[in-house]
């Protein structure tokens, strides 16, 4: 009786093993396969294109990288587009971040007249494609005069539906009536409710939507290249398609390295967002 109890004991954790180290190698597969086209991109930006087309391919890094960024910083102005792309997505991310967070602490904790319509029609801007707001947008920003500016960029960015209701389902779950009632009782105007009550228990959504933003603006092409006019003052996403040439001329190796340096500050702010939310998380969870 006790050896066939020891039996399947043993059975029951050698399933158990074997689960564990099917996961882990699911897991591991699952890494090297979202990690390979970023060494791939850093193969690419190592070599020539005559080298990156070449077969069998090359899979481990070259020489050419000084040539390619050399020839990169020679074809377009690579720190003066990354700085308006830094001062585009920055200040759009402030902005949402401040916005979106206070339109949703209305929706989620308070009544007012009109509050269902008001979020419904919310919904349905949500719904709006980006493509059929170009035009009207267009129209709206040449008639203030901000065509070929970066406020034409910063300015209809500066709030939008998806990071309201993003804040308000959040806050919903998050900020308890209680504390709301307690604030005031303490005397707290709706200002610092917000912003001493709401902000420190919403922190990780708020890091959520920052990078979203950030990294959503940082990406943008479509409309920087509609709005911004001068060719010489342009985001860094627009910069790096002047890269692509004609006729088949196309040095894949320096627009490789740009695609390559692109990702830098991206990185940056996934790792501080990233850190920041799951630091919170667990502060909540201890707590």
């Amino acid at each position: 009786m006790a050896s066939t109890q020891g039996n399947r004991r043993t059975k029951r954790i050698d399933g158990t093993a074997r689960r564990g180290v099917a996961l882990h190698a699911g897991l591991v597969l699952g890494v090297l396969l979202s990690a390979f086209p970023f060494y791939w991109a850093v193969i690419m930006s190592t070599h020539t294109s005559s080298e990156i087309f070449s077969y069998p391919p090359k899979l481990l890094p070259g020489t050419h990288f000084p040539e390619n960024l050399r020839s990169l910083f020679d074809n377009i102005d690579f720190f003066g587009s990354m700085f308006n792309s830094l001062l585009v997505a920055g200040t759009v991310t402030f902005l949402v971040l401040f916005f979106d967070s206070l339109a949703a602490f209305v929706f989620a904790k308070f009544a007012f007249p009109g509050k269902r319509l008001l979020f419904v029609l919310l919904m349905f801007i949500f719904m709006v494609p980006a493509q059929l707001q170009a035009i009207p947008q267009f129209v709206i920003m040449a008639k203030l005069g901000w065509i070929g500016s970066m406020t034409a960029l910063i300015v209809p960015a500066a709030a939008n539906a998806f990071g309201i209701f993003w804040m308000r389902q959040y806050m919903k779950g998050a900020i308890h009536d209680e504390l709301l009632d307690a604030s005031r009782i303490d005397g707290a105007h709706f200002l610092r409710q917000y912003w001493h009550v709401a902000l420190p228990v919403v922190r990780p959504g708020l890091a959520f939507l920052g990078i979203f933003t950030f990294m959503g603006q940082w990406n943008d092409y479509a409309w920087p290249l509609i709005a911004l006019t001068n060719p010489d003052n342009v985001t860094l996403q627009v910069a790096l398609s002047q890269l692509n040439g004609t006729h088949g001329t196309t040095d894949y190796g320096m627009v490789m390295t740009g695609a390559l340096l692109a990702l830098v500050p991206l990185l940056i702010v996934f790792a501080i967002g990233a850190r920041q939310m799951i630091g919170d998380l667990a502060k909540g969870a201890i707590k």
